[in-house]
Order: C-alpha cells, then structure tokens, then sequence
C-alpha cells in the first residue's frame, strides 16, 4: 500500500474506540482507510458496504464530500458510522446529520494514530460520532 499524501489531513482512530463501535456496529467496509493508494481506491466513487466506519480526512471538501456520500449511501438503506469533530454550525450537520442521525460526544479528545503511531497530543478538536441508522431512513 502507498501512503496516502494527503495523510496529514487523515488521522487513524484509536484502537479502542474503533473496535468498541465495531462490536456494536459490525462494519464491512470503510471508504476511508488510513494507508492506501489514493490513486487506486477512492471511498466516494464506489458503492459502500451494509455497515460502514467513516472517519474521513478533515479538511472542509474532504469531510463534507463523505459526509454527502455516506447521506446517501444511507438512503440506499445502509449503517453509516461517522467519526468526525464535533462542528455543530455548519451546513452538513444541520442538513445531513442533525436531523437524521443519532449523536454521540465524546468526553475528552481522543489520541488519533498517524502512520500507525499514537500521535503524543490529543486531537485540536472536540470529536462526536453520528449513526446514521439504516432502520431509522424513511
């Protein structure tokens, strides 16, 4: 696999706090992984699996695309688990997310992994995760 250059935008999640929302969730596709050939593999281009962890790169197109992406991957009737920093005022979660999706905050701010280390800082931001519930789509 390649490294991703656009990685300092993308940081890996916790160890634990990913296989805590695995066990609940049961995820068969991530459209984001940490490591790979960005020139091979692009999560918006391709349909997603039935329960999908989304931890997407930051940066405002980036985030918003997948946050648009998996909107409507879950229109397809599909579980779309978002990662992401708790921005509560913008257009994507009042649209997207706040109206559809259950909302979870996260106490403290979790140290994310870059290129498979523990980053020593905790992330600049406050994290919340959203489910977009395939039983919840109307």
């Amino acid at each position: 696999m390649i490294i991703d250059t656009n990685s300092h935008d993308h940081w890996g999640t916790p160890k634990e706090l990913y296989d805590k929302l695995n066990k609940e969730f049961k995820f068969d596709f991530d459209p984001c992984p940490m490591l790979c050939d960005t020139n091979r593999f692009n999560g918006l281009k391709i349909p997603w699996g039935n329960s999908n962890f989304v931890n997407p790169p930051y940066s405002k197109g980036n985030k918003s695309a997948f946050i648009k992406k998996g909107f409507d991957e879950w229109h397809k009737g599909k579980t779309v688990v978002f990662l992401i920093p708790a921005c509560t005022d913008t257009v994507d979660f009042h649209k997207y997310l706040y109206p559809n999706s259950e909302i979870r905050f996260l106490k403290g701010r979790p140290k994310f992994l870059e290129f498979g280390r523990i980053k020593k800082n905790n992330g600049t931001r406050p994290i919340m995760i959203c489910i977009l519930h395939k039983e919840a789509h109307k």
